[in-house]
């Protein structure tokens, strides 16, 4: 592969080694900084050279050389190196160059990506090159590995297959397997994922789970199959669970588990004060939770609770760096280190005065000052949805007996269907909406219907969808039609029409996934669409989530799946899916 872990050819190397014999000059220097060493745990004071990407000096020496060197001086300001999300799903409506972009505004210069989306979409070669040209970006880009869908594909063996996946696992910028859904699996005999997983450890790479509510036993058992790190606590004593397990113990501040503060409280009253193995992620957000920023919020919250301002710090720069086997490149601020950067008024105020992103500044003056670049998402195959067929009288009858209930934004229980549904239009009088879900290119479908989604929400059609399927939820069908030509239209999205009118609506043209407009846009759409949503009934936190999970099966109870309703505990189709 053209790209390298390590980011500097012995000829950059040289160059940066003359800076310091005083033969050239930095690019940078910020001077009389404050600075956080997380070699000491404190914070010096001194000088940072930057030539080009890199760090090549700290201390209390100035060099030789100033020629065309940017001095920045840094008197009173604080130091830090750019946060670091280890747990970035790049999809969730935004794409990871979009997400990059807006992320670096608030400090948080280096993403760590999950690949489903595009190992599942795309072929290896592109995707890979891909992956390699995000990382062209000032952002730094780092990638996992999936082992499994997380969901009952038609053809899962054939795109999980074992060239596919050893290509990945072997990628310098893929950082860990996981995240590890199918993990029951593994504990019932699969020896397939268990190979994968015995092969990331041989990489020498960490293995992240997914594995909510789990006891004592399965995360010692987690442990010795290997898995290095968990994000799924949801208290303190289910981060201690892990902690003890010796997982990195990731803790979560997302749009639907927003549980950071409460498990700080409870492991600082369990008298927790070294946070060493601790690091924090907001677990692929969707775009309008990210206005109180990333990283930066984590870190507010930490200081808040009463976390040391170091190991508030590291927790989202070291720690995480250190887990991945990066500290030699990320996460500190020494020689040899990318220069990402934050520049901080305070301590005490982790959203950045400055950003610097491989020695350029992202941000500055209250203003992004990101490179305009744009991304050719058609030259790796990412292009919009072809839906190349439409909707036929048959498949909006109902007649299934078991229905699903979103009993929260994620979790579907089966109910026993009580209201008519041989009508065009459902009563407002309850919270059932008929529920369809279509195979992409139109060649089955599953009809039933879905209780605690909203009251009156006439149609709301959405490719968005953990499995690229097409969801359709409405309680008058000629909504639901009118939805899914707008799905047509734009070659894939989220739209949702009342009365024969489309009154929200958020294009996604890249797989019918992800959106190419700006985060600050996007968070508009989004948050228009939510809130005509929850006009129309819906109660839970976060309805794009629903609409990506209800085909994961990593999830309880049942799901809608390409094979059929799937009962997750059993492993067994329910009712399956009908050709069209």
């Amino acid at each position: 592969m053209a790209t390298h872990l390590f980011n500097w050819s012995k000829q950059s190397i040289r160059k940066q080694l003359s800076v310091i014999r005083g033969d050239a000059a930095p690019s940078m220097i910020l001077k009389n900084a404050t600075y956080l060493s997380s070699a000491r745990k404190s914070w010096l004071q001194g000088h940072i050279w930057i030539y080009e990407d890199r760090i090549v000096y700290t201390g209390e020496k100035l060099p030789e050389k100033t020629d065309g060197t940017e001095v920045v001086d840094c008197r009173g300001k604080y130091v830090v190196p750019g946060y670091i999300e280890p747990h970035s799903h790049p999809f969730q409506l935004y794409n990871p160059h979009s997400l990059a972009k807006y992320a670096s505004s608030r400090g948080t210069t280096t993403l760590i990506n999950d690949n489903l989306m595009f190992f599942l979409n795309m072929d290896n070669k592109k995707a890979l090159t891909m992956a390699e040209r995000l990382n062209d970006l000032p952002s730094s880009m780092y990638w996992w590995a999936r082992y499994d869908a997380q969901t009952e594909l038609e053809e899962e063996d054939e795109l999980f297959s074992p060239s596919d996946l050893r290509e990945w696992l072997e990628h310098p910028l893929v950082v860990q397997g996981g995240e590890l859904t199918a993990w029951p699996q593994v504990m019932s005999g699969d020896d397939t994922t268990l190979h994968w997983m015995q092969y990331t450890k041989e990489l020498k790479k960490p293995i992240e789970g997914h594995f909510p509510g789990a006891s004592e036993r399965t995360l010692t058992q987690m442990a010795l199959l290997g898995v290095t790190a968990d994000h799924e606590a949801m208290n303190g004593e289910e981060a201690l669970r892990r902690l003890d397990a010796g997982m990195t113990t990731s803790l979560r501040y997302s749009s639907i588990r927003p549980d950071l503060p409460k498990i700080l409280e409870e492991l600082l009253e369990h008298g927790i004060n070294d946070f060493s193995r601790f690091i924090l992620n907001t677990d692929g957000s969707t775009p309008s939770f990210y206005r109180q920023g990333m990283a930066d919020k984590m870190i507010a919250i930490a200081l808040d609770k009463g976390v040391p301002d170091i190991a508030a710090y590291e927790m989202a720069s070291y720690n995480v760096a250190r887990h991945y086997g990066m500290d030699d490149q990320l996460g500190m601020i020494a020689p040899g280190r990318i220069a990402h950067l934050n520049i901080l008024t305070s301590p005490k105020n982790p959203v950045p005065d400055g950003v610097l992103a491989k020695g350029q500044w992202v941000f500055r003056n209250g203003e992004s000052t990101y490179p305009d670049l744009p991304f050719s998402w058609g030259e790796y195959g990412v292009n919009s949805l072809n839906i190349d067929w439409d909707l036929k009288e048959e498949d909006m009858h109902f007649s299934m007996p078991v229905g699903i209930e979103l009993t929260n934004s994620v979790i579907l229980k089966p109910y026993q269907i009580g209201v008519d549904v041989t009508n065009d239009i459902l009563s407002e009088s309850h919270n059932e909406c008929f529920f369809v879900m279509l195979d992409r290119h139109g060649n089955w479908r599953i009809n039933t219907v879905i209780k605690g989604f909203g009251r009156n929400i006439g149609g709301l059609a959405s490719t968005f969808s953990n499995s690229g399927d097409i969801i359709i939820i409405g309680t008058e069908k000629n909504d639901m039609w009118k939805a899914f030509q707008e799905l047509k239209t734009h070659g894939g999205g989220m739209f949702l029409v009342d009365n024969n009118e489309t009154v929200a609506g958020i294009p996604l043209p890249l797989f019918g996934t992800m959106s190419e407009k700006p985060m600050e846009e996007l968070m508009e759409e989004h948050e228009h669409f939510v809130n005509a949503l929850r006009e129309r009934g819906y109660e839970h936190e976060d309805p794009v989530y629903s609409m990506l999970f209800f085909s994961s099966t990593h999830l309880p109870y049942v799901r809608v799946t390409q094979q059929g309703i799937f009962d997750v505990h059993k492993k067994s189709v329910l009712f399956p899916a009908v050709m069209r």
